[in-house]
């Protein structure tokens, strides 16, 4: 990562009046500036609530991938904040199909975290949550045969017996967030957060995205704005059906480097 312009909240506002330039100033962010500025919100005592955040990318035009895979429309940078933002969460939960296009691998421990997060009671490395109604997926690959704790599979209740057997034989934990085929959001989170997951991050894909905003469990979202055009018919971050009135999201910072926009947004 060469050089971040950080906007703070107080700098944003003075933004709307003089001009995203005069609110600005270069820094060089280290990890550890990184993480300080990415890190969840403080939790009053008691029972803490869980806070669910998203990391997306798009591109100007409004995709969130290039033939399938956000990898094309990120760099170095985005991928610097994906691994900082895994490294505060506790769980990481994604859809079937982004495992499956994305080749999801074990979250891996990383030294340069390592401190914070033992300070902050976590273990090595999030656990990885995949939010599947069918349990179709692959029981050999590294995400189910080699984590460093086990993944989870959140699915409904009506999952068949035999592939919930088959997941569990492999490692994985099964946990059940609705009554039928399919997860219920609302339930997902609070499943995850009886199991003392409530530093939450999702990176879609955009169907769960679209699921997440729906039913109203989104707390913020962390979107890098790619300077890229693709045309064509990809995905936004987040589909499926409409919401009836637009979520209103407060910007609380923005960091530029060679024309990526590195955006936060939290529900307003």
């Amino acid at each position: 990562m060469r050089r971040l312009f950080p906007v703070s909240e107080e700098a944003a506002g003075r933004a709307t009046d003089e001009g995203v330039g005069a609110a600005v100033q270069a820094r060089e962010w280290s990890l550890a500036e990184l993480a300080d500025a990415y890190a969840y919100p403080e939790t009053p005592p008691g029972e803490p609530r869980p806070w669910l955040r998203a990391n997306m990318v798009s591109t100007l035009d409004g995709a969130a991938q290039h033939d399938g895979r956000s990898q094309p429309i990120s760099n170095a940078t985005d991928m610097r904040v994906f691994g900082t933002l895994r490294a505060l969460a506790d769980v990481v939960i994604v859809g079937a199909e982004t495992v499956r296009q994305e080749g999801y691998r074990p979250a891996r421990a990383r030294e340069e975290f390592a401190e914070r997060r033992a300070a902050a009671g976590q273990g090595p490395a999030p656990a990885i949550a995949v939010v599947t109604a069918s349990l179709d997926l692959d029981f050999s690959l590294p995400l189910f045969t080699s984590p460093l704790v086990p993944t989870l599979l959140l699915t409904g209740a009506a999952a068949s017996p035999e592939r919930r057997a088959a997941a569990e034989k492999a490692g994985a934990r099964v946990v059940i967030a609705g009554d039928g085929v399919g997860v219920d959001p609302v339930r997902a989170v609070r499943a995850l957060a009886e199991l003392g997951h409530t530093r939450l991050l999702t990176e879609g894909g955009p169907r769960l995205l679209g699921q997440l905003v729906a039913a109203e469990v989104l707390d913020e979202l962390c979107l890098t704005v790619s300077p890229m055009l693709t045309a064509g018919d990809a995905q936004r971050i987040a589909g499926g059906p409409s919401v009836t009135v637009p979520h209103r999201f407060a910007l609380m910072s923005l960091l530029e480097e060679d024309g990526f926009l590195y955006s936060r947004y939290r529900r307003s």
